[in-house]
């Protein structure tokens, strides 16, 4: 007999969609369109899986899956969403959920996902558990697959290292991981590592015993006992000079640490986050960072995408900037600045991206003159948004040789739009054309971006 699935989408293309292939693939498929529908579903028809979205017109998957527990707990559900977030993940994870999929989908991998929930073998139902609000942002299948490492990890007390580019959301993630873990309500303790003085570092992380060195006229505690009973964030671990890596292995060992100054050592319970833009696995075969202190620093690794692969989420992120800036005084993104913000190459990721909306409110009041934005992006400091610095007079440079690099950044900046570019500029349009053509630079369409 086929297996029966029950799909639950109030999207009539996605669910149509989705009743085809699973259909196709020789399953017996019922569609709902509503919570409603689906609770009727449930009371009146035996089914093996149920697939379904998280937001519903007059309901959630959620509570979906909390009455099909009652009513049927060994059917395995599978939830889809277009907006996820840290806190559907961690809820979906803690109901006993299979899995959780971010729209738009390959439908091989939903087919994929349908198999393996059938042939898995049900785990145990935890309690629902609700959370505190998260400021992860985004609902591209990139940043969703972290949402569900952070669900997966945040209970577990092993050490967890966050990898991705500056300005990309490390330390975001590493709340996040707290916030939902078993210790939410011990204190959260950030230390970056590449910012504090080598002499300095070692007090700073495990603290010191009066009369120490000169100047330790007390005791101090540092990061390390400062985050007893919670999290440690170590941020920018790549940092660290290989002396501190010895001492950090050791307390990541024992569970123990040895203030400057003491001759016993202090038992610290801390659970460790650790942050980096390096990959460390490749500094630690290149003999540039201690491999096992990189083992125990990533017992999991959770993997940040850049802006760059999942640019499909900057509309959000800008209206969630624009909320957290100016609330409802300023009008939300126009089409004309999102698609321009869209083309960026954003170096500087999320942070850059919000550096760009807190401007444009400043300056211009809102967010509505893509003119005045493609003007904060051309004028932007690069050095203080991760940019190389463009090439300086004394570089060995003609005029011409900087005026075609100049152009062609406020190009890229413009998205190749040459009448912004030329406002820029303080030119006409057609002198603009005249320079291009003279100094060899690219049509728009072809200027890289």
């Amino acid at each position: 007999m086929k297996q029966r699935i029950l799909v639950v989408d109030d999207d009539g293309a996605m669910r149509e969609m989705m009743t085809l292939a699973l259909a196709k693939d020789g399953y017996a498929v019922t569609a709902a369109a509503t919570a409603a529908e689906a609770g009727r579903a449930i009371a009146d028809t035996a089914c093996d899986l149920v697939v379904a979205d998280i937001y519903l017109g007059d309901g959630s998957g959620l509570d979906l899956v909390e009455r099909l527990h009652r009513d049927r707990p060994a059917v395995p559900v599978i939830l889809v969403t277009a907006h996820g977030s840290v806190e559907t993940a961690a809820q979906a994870r803690n109901r006993g959920v299979f899995d959780y999929l971010a729209k738009p989908f390959e439908l091989d991998r939903l087919l994929a996902r349908v198999h393996a929930a059938l042939d898995a073998p049900r785990p145990a139902v935890a309690a629902a558990a609700g959370g505190p609000e998260s400021m992860i942002v985004g609902s591209d299948p990139a940043i969703v697959e972290v949402y569900k490492a952070v669900a997966r990890v945040a209970p577990l007390d092993v050490p967890v290292l966050v990898r991705g580019d500056t300005g990309t959301g490390k330390e975001l993630v590493a709340t996040a991981l707290h916030r939902f873990g078993a210790a939410p309500d011990g204190p959260f303790v950030a230390i970056n590592c590449g910012a504090i003085p080598e002499t300095l570092l070692e007090s700073e992380l495990f603290g010191h015993r009066r009369g120490a060195f000169t100047g330790a006229d007390h005791d101090r505690p540092g990061a390390v006992e400062a985050a007893r009973g919670g999290t440690l964030f170590l941020d920018e671990v790549g940092e660290l000079p290989t002396a501190l890596q010895v001492k950090l292995l050791r307390f990541l060992q024992s569970g123990e640490i040895r203030p400057v100054g003491s001759s016993r050592p202090v038992e610290v319970p801390v659970r460790v986050v650790a942050a980096t833009h390096r990959d460390l696995r490749a500094e630690a075969r290149a003999g540039r960072f201690r491999e096992d202190v990189y083992y125990r620093l990533a017992a999991y690794e959770i993997e940040l995408p850049a802006l760059r692969q999942r640019r499909s989420d900057i509309p959000l992120l800008v209206e969630h900037f624009r909320r957290r800036h100016a609330g409802s005084s300023v009008a939300p993104a126009g089409d004309e600045v999102l698609e321009l913000l869209g083309r960026q190459p954003w170096p500087g990721n999320v942070r850059q991206l919000e550096h760009v909306v807190q401007r444009a409110i400043i300056d211009s009041g809102g967010l509505g003159d893509a003119d005045a934005v493609a003007a904060i992006l051309a004028a932007m400091d690069d050095r203080d948004e991760g940019v190389e610095p463009a090439p300086a007079i004394g570089d060995d440079l003609t005029l011409g040789e900087l005026e075609r690099l100049h152009i062609e950044a406020v190009l890229r900046r413009c998205g190749g739009n040459r009448t912004r570019a030329a406002r820029i500029l303080g030119i006409e349009r057609k002198s603009l054309y005249r320079k291009m053509a003279r100094l060899g630079i690219a049509p728009a369409a072809e200027v890289e971006r």
